[in-house]
């Protein structure tokens, strides 16, 4: 094994890999706040499915089976959108606005600090109120985020 690390040392030694550099984690100038508002519509979509979901009669045991699968079936979907939309947010915060968007935006932080908060509320919680309002908050950032690129992009929904 010591062999193989000399021989390792020797070949990074004569072939050392380029220094590279990058100022953000995706392609340059490649954002768009779409993909935070899909996942936020699946939190909203699945919230609303746990909740319309009906508990069935005591003494049904294959009855009560299905609907514990289906309710950890829409509980873990609820739980992973609503960190795919928190990372996608984070990710806009922290890669794409710059000081100069919060001169424009003076709240941008604390739009940006509310709306991951409401991310973790919607992973602890069943609270169609507390999707809503998440979805309010990507609509926001979506209104930003396209005012900064000085365009007019509609917002809509899937569902």
């Amino acid at each position: 094994m010591i062999m193989l690390n000399q021989a390792i040392a020797k070949l990074q030694a004569w072939f050392p890999a380029a220094a590279v550099h990058a100022h953000c984690d995706g392609p340059c100038g490649v954002y768009d706040p779409s993909s935070a508002r899909i996942a936020a519509e699946a939190v909203l979509s699945m919230t609303k499915k746990l909740v319309d979901l009906e508990v069935p009669a005591g003494g049904d045991k294959a009855a009560s089976v299905a609907y514990h699968n289906t309710f950890a079936r829409y509980t873990a979907i609820k739980e992973e959108q609503a960190q795919i939309t928190k990372d996608e947010l984070l990710v806009l915060w922290t890669d794409y606005f710059k000081p100069v968007h919060l001169e424009q935006f003076p709240d941008l932080h604390d739009t940006f600090w509310k709306a991951a908060k409401l991310c973790s509320a919607c992973k602890v919680e069943v609270s169609v109120q507390h999707a809503n309002e998440l979805m309010e908050a990507v609509q926001k950032i979506h209104g930003i985020f396209w005012a900064t690129k000085n365009r007019d992009v509609s917002w809509y929904t899937a569902s």
